[in-house]
């Protein structure tokens, strides 16, 4: 169901898949991402796992209230130091388990670093960046001209109210020189809970060194799937394995 919850000022929009007792699996997009480009994946993860799903699309992204440009560089830590957690508490969700791709594996490693909040049971993270490698900002490199030269902004125009902010807000934070610099590796020292982190094998934003990374920081158990022959979307490229891998591990929890 589709709803709109104001946080920090801002209309987000939400929505929520499934019922009944357990935690909350909350997605969080990747960098271009919103509730809707989830596509079946939520309807899949609830029938999987037997727990209710929820997505929101962040400030800028989706049906969202805009994000005023340009984005600061560290706008992953400031989501989830300033957002996430009012956002928790505008769901009223009890427990969850933080489920994020890309920006938003990011976000909820951040979050679960830095807040310690009993409410967070586990860790599920796609595609994870901890920091910037050469070869993920070329490719965001690529993505700048493929929108200024090709029908991508129409195509974001389906599902983003306002296509350039979301696009110029990524896209201009990562290829901004100071970004080469971003890192959230003391962030992610304080993870307590549980941890799933999984990645394709042949991810174009980054190498398994993300994962390598937040297993060597943690202390919490911690789990890693690498999946041939997929890229950067575990959840679209390789879905069943992915949904099994998920209800697998919680289960655990």
């Amino acid at each position: 169901m589709a709803e709109r919850v104001t946080v920090r000022g801002r209309a987000l929009e939400v929505a929520r898949w499934g019922a009944g007792a357990g935690p909350t699996i909350l997605l969080l997009h990747e960098g271009l991402g919103c509730t809707a480009l989830w596509r079946d994946f939520p309807v899949r993860l609830t029938a999987e796992t037997g727990l209710p799903v929820a997505a929101y699309s962040r400030a800028g992204y989706g049906q969202s209230d805009a994000a005023p440009l340009p984005w600061p560089l560290d706008y992953m830590q400031r989501e989830a130091r300033e957002t996430l957690g009012p956002l928790i508490d505008a769901l009223a969700l009890e427990e969850v388990i933080l489920m994020g791709h890309s920006d938003g594996a990011s976000i909820a490693a951040v979050y679960a670093g830095e807040m310690a909040d009993p409410r967070v049971k586990g860790l599920i993270l796609m595609a994870p960046h901890v920091f910037t490698e050469a070869m993920g900002l070329a490719e965001i490199a690529v993505a700048k001209t493929v929108y200024e030269t090709t029908d991508m902004r129409a195509k974001m125009a389906k599902y983003h109210r306002d296509p350039d902010n979301a696009f110029r807000g990524w896209n201009d934070a990562w290829l901004d020189p100071a970004f080469q610099d971003w890192n959230i590796e003391d962030a992610i020292l304080g993870i307590s809970v549980p941890t799933l982190a999984i990645q394709g094998a042949g991810d174009q934003y980054g190498t398994l060194a993300q994962i390598d990374a937040i297993e060597t920081a943690i202390t919490a158990p911690f789990l890693r799937l690498v999946l041939p022959a997929c890229r950067h979307a575990p959840h679209l490229e390789a879905p069943a394995a992915t949904l099994d891998a998920v209800a697998r591990f919680v289960e655990t929890l």
